[in-house]
């Protein structure tokens, strides 16, 4: 990558119909081909966000037989277009392997403009949490963890992947910087009050550790089953500057990830370069 790429962003508000977020998906693939973009990323969970666990399973199937995956991949063939799908829930008992206890997978996909898929990536960092509003969270209970770090090549240079809860965990980070990635997808459906407080403010130190554009696609709004996130999907570039902050509505945004401005600022600032081990000692 020499020049600068433009890339598209698919805020969302999914729902409990996986062929009816399909086809927002299909749609936005088709605009956002039609607006110049060469790559479209999704936020986490684009093919289903349903919190009744019975009324979900159905449609939680191996990722050969999930529409929501058909759909994108036929739409980024047809229209020549990358798709980074943020994740789906699917039975990890197709390419990648089986779990072995009943849990799903919560997995990105890169899909290519031939509508293969150039790339995997299982959400690392399970979401187990009680909040202070009541809200409390078990995701360990549906999903289990992914166990690798994956980059790819696409039309935006190294792309490093990492889904919502990730983010809170510096370490993969560091591999993804390491790794050379020159931007990290980090797909999403925070929460209002966790998006709040930290959604922007991680965001942006992960661009500067990372010294890597930070593409984050995120749900919004109120959705089916009663959740609320809190959208802001959001472009940062590797100095920490955000490029775009779509707010709240659903919809399409676009940005410029150009790769001067990565060169520049880690010419400016190695850190990547500099990194040393860090010694634990203990006092006595």
């Amino acid at each position: 990558m020499s020049e600068a790429v433009k890339v598209a962003l698919l805020q969302m508000t999914s729902g409990i119909d996986p062929l009816a977020n399909a086809a927002t998906i299909a749609d936005a693939v088709a605009r956002a081909a039609g607006e110049g973009a060469a790559m479209l990323f999704t936020p986490e969970m684009a093919g289903l966000i349903d919190r009744d666990r019975a009324r979900a399973a159905p449609h939680i199937v191996p990722e050969e037989a999930n529409p929501v995956l058909a759909a994108a991949r036929e739409a980024a063939a047809r229209h020549g277009i990358w798709v980074h799908l943020g994740s789906l829930a699917v039975k990890p008992d197709g390419a990648a392997g089986a779990s072995g206890d009943g849990r799903s997978a919560n997995r990105a996909f890169v899909i290519d403009a031939a509508g293969d898929i150039a790339a995997r990536y299982d959400k690392m960092h399970m979401f187990d949490v009680d909040l202070a509003t009541g809200e409390s969270w078990r995701e360990s209970a549906a999903y289990r963890p992914g166990e690798a770090v994956v980059t790819v090549a696409t039309p935006v240079g190294r792309l490093g992947l990492a889904i919502c809860y990730d983010i809170r965990f510096p370490a993969l980070f560091e591999a993804l910087g390491q790794a050379g990635c020159d931007c990290i997808a980090i797909p999403a459906a925070f929460t209002v009050p966790t998006g709040k407080a930290h959604w922007h403010l991680m965001q942006r130190a992960r661009a500067v550790e990372a010294s890597a554009f930070v593409i984050s696609a995120a749900q919004t709004g109120r959705h089916e089953d009663g959740r609320e996130t809190y959208g802001h999907s959001l472009v940062v570039d590797p100095w920490g500057d955000v490029v775009l902050d779509m707010g709240a509505d659903a919809g399409l945004g676009f940005a410029k990830i150009d790769p001067a401005r990565t060169a520049a600022v880690r010419q400016q600032l190695p850190s990547l370069a500099n990194k040393r081990p860090v010694p634990i000692s203990h006092a006595s």
